[in-house]
């Protein structure tokens, strides 16, 4: 389907709506009226681009036709001068109206959850965990979000075992979505005497932090355990059942906590986990029946597929979903992971107008 014939129905779509709007009834119903008025909203502005372009579009045609004609060479020189200006206006808009036709993640708003797990490759993978975590936080601090550790597992070599934390800010999944997978690294660990590279793994899921208006968690299936908290915490921590554990019975999604001094705080950030995983799992459902349609490039979802590569003899990131590769290594491993986000974006954004186009 062209993006004309594709611009008519979206333009169908928003007269049905407005009228639909005009009805006086439509205010008895004030579900209803919410639901159309931000649909009115979100066609709106696509509508106005989509007249520009015709209006343009009619403009280029009709000063082609003068400058065929060619009667009056003033006439004809004016149509050429502004043949020129209206040609980008044109191409302007087309860019303008293809990234408004892309369908929003309404989770892109949303703050996540990290879940950083050691894979192959036992204490170097542990040390490559805190490596990740410490990119992540450089990058989050650029971004300007909010970081806070929801619970750990430290390795006795370095780094860590498990690491979960969450971030808050402005468009975090947006940005964070495309880091889950598996991340391999080759390297010489400190620990080898020969020189040798070894490719170790940690596997990374970003879930976006759900409310309880987005899942319902009935309290009733969810059993409580309470237990002494080890490591960070100081020793009052250890000496009281400070942690919490929290296990949803009807799905056996596990969550634990105890990063704070008080159980009621350990018991909300659980709670927090919990429905973000419980979420999630409604969401991997929907993704994987999308899948089943249409096969993505762009993965944010499947834990267990090799995303990226961090070569560190070499100073090399590649993407392998994308075939980016870069040299700059030592600065990424700095938070500066901007570059690699945008294109996965990018991409992700063209596989999804590609997909608009082909439904119809």
């Amino acid at each position: 389907m062209d993006i004309e014939a594709k611009l008519e129905q979206v333009k169908e779509r928003f007269e049905e709506v407005t009228a639909a709007m005009s009805d006086p009834s439509v205010y008895d119903d004030p579900d209803r009226y919410t639901e159309l008025t931000k649909e009115h909203s979100d066609l709106k502005e696509l509508v106005e681009l989509y007249d520009k372009w015709k209006e343009t579009k009619n403009q280029i045609a009709g000063n082609k036709e003068l400058i065929e004609e060619g009667d009056d060479e003033e006439i004809t020189e004016m149509a050429e001068l502004e043949l020129e200006e209206l040609k980008p206006q044109l191409e302007e808009l087309e860019e303008a109206i293809k990234f408004k036709l892309i369908p929003k993640d309404p989770d892109d708003s949303k703050n996540v959850i990290v879940e950083l797990r050691a894979g192959t490759g036992g204490d170097e993978a542990a040390i490559f965990v805190g490596d990740l975590f410490d990119m992540y936080r450089r990058y989050a601090d650029k971004k300007g979000w909010k970081l806070n550790i929801l619970g750990l597992s430290e390795s006795t070599k370095g780094g860590y075992k498990e690491l979960n934390f969450e971030l808050e800010g402005e468009e975090v999944y947006g940005k964070m979505k495309y880091e889950s997978g598996v991340h391999r690294v080759q390297r010489v660990p400190e620990t080898e005497t020969q020189g040798r590279v070894h490719t170790s793994a940690a596997t990374v899921a970003v879930l976006p932090e759900a409310e309880e208006v987005d899942i319902d968690v009935n309290m009733s299936d969810i059993r409580v355990d309470t237990f002494r908290a080890s490591g960070a915490g100081g020793q009052h921590v250890n000496k009281t059942d400070s942690a919490v554990r929290l296990t949803h019975e009807p799905s056996g999604v596990v969550v634990e906590c105890q990063q704070e001094r008080s159980q009621h705080q350990n018991k909300d950030k659980a709670m927090k986990m919990l429905r973000s995983k419980l979420y999630e799992k409604e969401e991997e459902k929907l993704r994987k029946e999308r899948e089943e349609e249409r096969n993505s490039q762009i993965s944010t979802g499947d834990r267990s597929a090799k995303i990226r590569t961090y070569n560190f003899p070499q100073s090399r990131l590649t993407d392998h979903r994308i075939n980016l590769t870069l040299y700059n290594l030592e600065d990424i491993m700095k938070g500066e992971i901007e570059e690699v986000i945008e294109a996965l974006r990018v991409q992700d954004n063209l596989d999804k107008l590609n997909a608009v186009m082909e439904e119809g």
